[in-house]
């Protein structure tokens, strides 16, 4: 697993570049996002561990999913290959979950895949609502299982059990069981979707 140290530094280049291709300032992402304009600083600075919820705010804000933040900006000379022992892992440093970018860093495509470990007892609640790019999204069961709460519906998943989930509104992961739970999330982007699908979740 690389260092935490190495990841916020990965998250910081990541975040100040697509606010500054924006053409944001601190002051306009933060109004976008709720988060605070010192707490977004720290992160563009490397010297604090955001949580998965905070992460996400701020990608909603930028427009972007979540799993696009762990990721190399896309690039025509990037591999389509992603070796098992490159692949970027970070743990959220408030639920535990683990996520791991399965897809090949800075390789132009549409889909994303990432791998999710959520602890026996986590739990990891967004409220952020649409964003720019439109997001279609599928979560498949591997090991275990977890609770997911889309609005006022909630579905209990367990291994095997694949979710497809148009997320524009509140969602809660709960993993209530007493072993960890594994799952694939599966995300397609397409920016023509926007007008009518939410933003991502893992």
């Amino acid at each position: 697993m690389e260092e935490a140290s190495d990841i916020n530094a990965h998250l910081a280049r990541r975040l100040r570049g697509l606010r500054v291709e924006q053409g944001l300032t601190l002051d306009a992402l933060a109004d976008r996002t709720g988060v605070s304009r010192s707490m977004i600083s720290l992160i563009e600075r490397g010297e604090s561990s955001p949580t998965a919820v905070v992460l996400d705010k701020i990608a909603a804000g930028l427009g972007v999913t979540l799993a696009s933040l762990f990721a190399e900006q896309d690039s025509p000379e990037a591999s389509p290959l992603s070796r098992f022992s490159e692949q970027r892992i970070w743990r959220d440093p408030d639920s535990g979950y683990v996520r791991r970018n399965l897809s090949p860093p800075g390789f132009p495509s549409p889909l994303e895949l990432v791998e999710v470990v959520m602890p026996a007892g986590a739990r990891v609640a967004y409220d952020t609502g649409r964003r720019s790019v439109g997001v279609s999204q599928q979560i498949w069961i591997v090991e275990g299982e977890i609770e997911i709460g889309l609005g006022e519906k909630t579905f209990r998943l367990f291994a095997g059990d694949c979710l497809c989930m148009d997320i524009e509104q509140p969602t809660i992961f709960r993993n209530l069981s007493g072993e960890p739970a594994r799952y694939l999330v599966a995300l397609a982007t397409d920016a023509a979707l926007s007008n009518r699908r939410g933003g991502s979740h893992e």
